[in-house]
């Protein structure tokens, strides 16, 4: 995968500010508030951006809760 960089994607943009708050959120919550699809994707682009996002499964839900921001941002 050939992950988008942050700088220049303002959908990963949303999707890190969405998240900013440091709660974790499922992945209705991010699509709904960061206007997304492909979560998953979107998360595993942060990653490859430096960022820790940690990912827990709660019955049929899928949370996510940004943990550090990349040095770099």
């Amino acid at each position: 995968m050939k992950a988008a960089r942050l700088e220049t994607s303002p959908r990963l943009q949303r999707v890190l500010d969405y998240l900013s708050d440091g709660r974790e959120h499922s992945t209705l919550d991010i699509v709904v508030g960061a206007s997304v699809c492909a979560v998953n994707s979107c998360i595993a682009e942060l990653r490859a951006n430096g960022y820790h996002i940690t990912c827990r499964r709660e019955g049929d839900v899928w949370l996510y809760r940004l943990v550090a921001r990349a040095e770099a941002a």
